[in-house]
């Protein structure tokens, strides 16, 4: 076993292990440390097939931005610290059957896919050919892409804050100022 092998193991570990237990773990700060370190094993993957810039972007982007946001998000929560209720056990059961109906699902279309190598050459994978295509309106761009997942942390984060919102109640009354009834006394 060749330690680029390894290496790659080692990564895979890395990526499924944290995935898995940002999904399973009840302390949802800890899910989210998992996520990053999910996230940072993907951003090891694209190291590894010499893609530097594609790595970067993910740790910029991903470890540094989503992760540093869903964690601000999670202290504005007014639980952060305390474990998830469990969910029911209907809602286990209807996840796992939509897991392996998803997981058969997609590996009928891998198996049913040709698989057709393409004669173009591929692009090179440049920061101006991987800029110009990210920022590009023509059919293979991902502008739109960007603005969608953009407006969508933005309605995220704005919930997250509403969410964290305290609705600010009258304050009760003491004891020491209610009537015989229970009925508060007004002070002149």
């Amino acid at each position: 076993m060749s330690a680029s092998t390894v290496v790659f193991y080692i990564l895979s570990i890395l990526i499924l292990g944290g995935g898995l237990l940002a999904v399973i773990v009840r302390n949802i700060f800890r899910a989210a440390i998992f996520l990053l370190f999910a996230l940072i094993g993907i951003a090891g993957l694209y190291f590894y097939m010499n893609y530097e810039f594609i790595a970067a972007i993910q740790i910029v982007v991903y470890v540094g931005g989503i992760v540093v946001l869903i964690i601000f998000s999670i202290f504005l929560t007014h639980e952060s610290g305390g474990d998830m209720k469990r969910p029911a056990i209907g809602r286990v059961v209807f996840a796992a059957l939509a897991t392996g109906f998803a997981f058969a699902l997609t590996m009928s279309l891998i198996y049913k896919q040709q698989f057709i190598p393409t004669i173009n050459p591929a692009l090179e994978p440049s920061v101006g050919n991987i800029g110009m295509q990210m920022l590009s309106t023509t059919e293979h761009g991902y502008i739109l892409p960007f603005e969608v997942v953009s407006m969508l942390l933005l309605a995220s984060m704005i919930g997250c804050i509403v969410i964290a919102m305290k609705i600010k109640s009258p304050d009760p009354v003491p004891a020491s100022l209610e009537g015989a009834e229970g009925v508060p006394v007004k002070i002149n």
